[in-house]
């Protein structure tokens, strides 16, 4: 395993994040939680991991450049996923992290690896526009992952099939030219799985973006080419 590495997890109170930040910890990585309500602090740290309290709408891409300057992994777990309406959709999933995207660029070669939590084909997916929150959580991670993809970071773009609550059991990376499957599933324990292995690894896997889901391969399976 490489050396540990001090990483900031945004959107730690999430589900993925909470099942991400032990396999981290264990693995002896410094982590760093950020999450918007000071509620959570104690749950984090019984966990192993450091909160950073921060509301991601209210954070400039100065902001978030001074935030994460000395970091060396930046995991973007955040999202409204549409569930607070189409104008905070767009404000946390496309703005927030366009805003990191900008921050992390300033800082040049300083600049830690990012990797964004998105979703199987979020970078082509259309919708029909009716104003709402899904057609805004679309367009949000389509936009914020094309940013990223247009960006000069050392990044790594997740792209995991629909979600379950199932125990993590092997993984099935897919080819994006490929046909998807709507119904792929992939345990939120898959992704934390994955999430901790390129960090352990510190590389960055041959697939751009990195779409998966559950299957019967090793997580170590993704730097195949």
């Amino acid at each position: 395993m490489a050396d540990t590495k001090k990483v900031l997890y945004i959107g730690g109170h999430g589900k993925i994040g909470l099942l991400t930040t032990p396999k981290l910890v264990e693995k002896g990585h410094e982590v760093h939680s950020l999450v918007r309500n000071p509620d959570y602090k104690a749950e984090l740290e019984g966990l192993g991991a450091t909160p950073v309290i921060a509301d991601i709408t209210q954070q400039s891409a100065a902001d978030w450049a001074q935030l994460v300057d000395g970091f060396d992994v930046v995991v973007w777990g955040a999202g409204n996923g549409g569930r607070g309406g189409a104008d905070l959709t767009f404000a946390v999933d496309q703005d927030g992290a366009i805003a990191l995207v900008e921050g992390m660029e300033s800082l040049g070669e300083k600049a830690p690896r990012l990797i964004m939590i998105s979703y199987m084909g979020a970078t082509t997916n259309e919708v029909e526009n009716d104003g709402g929150s899904w057609y805004a959580y679309v367009e949000s991670k389509k936009n914020a992952d094309n940013r990223i993809n247009s960006s000069s970071l050392d990044h790594v773009i997740l792209g995991p099939g629909l979600l379950t609550e199932d125990p993590a059991a092997g993984i099935t990376v897919t080819e994006p030219s490929s046909v998807r499957d709507g119904d792929a599933k992939t345990p939120r324990e898959l992704v934390a799985d994955v999430i901790a292995e390129i960090i352990n690894e510190d590389k960055v896997p041959p697939h751009a973006p990195l779409e998966f889901y559950t299957g019967d391969k090793p997580v170590s399976s993704i730097w195949e080419s």
